[in-house]
């Protein structure tokens, strides 16, 4: 990206760097934020692959699809780099074109990927394929020998997450969970939440912690107000016992005043 930005003044390189910054810190955790970064640096560099690329991404983190699909190919057609081609038929499958997404799975392109980018293709194709309503094609087609292998790479908790989703929607809970057990060793930076899926199934049951906070809060406020009530009704009849006690003194007063008359 550096050596993009060096074909720009000084100044303006600055403010693109900045922007692009913004959208990589941003974009997992407020993909709104980085969107709006995104724009700025595409008005600013629309010439530089790296900035239809971040631009692409934004997009795609904010459902996006069409308008992340028209910046990825940008970016395709500036480097002509296969690395986008996953993310590219993601995004056929994002508007709802699955059956693309399947074509882009099979062409040249895909031979080019390393690794990961094979990987990822294989997880849009199954995505794809469930979409389409075959299932049992999604899990035939996660069966690979990057399933299989024992050793973790960064792509192993997805891919066994997705397997074991798979699974579970057709109905084969026992492998879906032992895949979703898998996924959590695998899942070191918990990418996934395969470890919810495998409690889930195992019947197990979580309580926000917040939820019972309030529960306490509003239990606490009750018993105040309980112990306020019964404070209000003691000095009710704290009062009321004074008040026979003054009417009877006037009434033993006036008795004697009778007596001495």
């Amino acid at each position: 990206m550096r050596q993009e930005l060096q074909s720009l003044p000084k100044t303006l390189a600055d403010d693109v760097a900045r922007n692009l910054v913004m959208v990589a810190r941003l974009i997992d955790e407020d993909p709104e934020g980085a969107y709006g970064y995104s724009r700025v640096a595409l008005r600013l560099a629309s010439r530089v692959a790296a900035v239809r690329e971040a631009a692409g991404f934004a997009a795609y983190a904010n459902q996006k699809y069409g308008e992340a699909l028209a910046e990825f190919r940008a970016a395709r057609r500036m480097t002509g780099s296969v690395e986008l081609w996953p993310v590219m038929a993601d995004c056929e499958r994002g508007l709802g074109r699955p059956e693309k997404a399947l074509d882009m799975a099979g062409a040249p392109e895909v031979h080019k990927l390393d690794k990961a980018g094979q990987v990822e293709m294989r997880l849009v194709a199954a995505g794809a394929r469930r979409d389409m309503g075959q299932l049992d094609a999604a899990i035939v087609t996660l069966q690979s020998p990057e399933l299989a292998s024992n050793s973790v790479q960064p792509w192993t908790a997805r891919l066994r997450y997705a397997y074991a989703d798979a699974l579970l929607a057709v109905g084969r809970e026992r492998e879906a969970r032992e895949w979703f057990a898998k996924a959590v060793e695998a899942d070191r930076d918990g990418s996934t939440d395969a470890s919810d899926r495998l409690a889930e199934l195992d019947g197990v049951e979580f309580t926000d912690a917040l939820d019972e906070s309030d529960g306490d809060d509003a239990a606490t406020a009750e018993a105040k107000d309980a112990a306020g009530d019964r404070v209000d009704e003691a000095g009710a009849a704290g009062e009321s016992d004074k008040a026979d006690e003054s009417d009877k003194a006037d009434e033993s007063d006036k008795a004697g005043e009778a007596g001495e008359g």
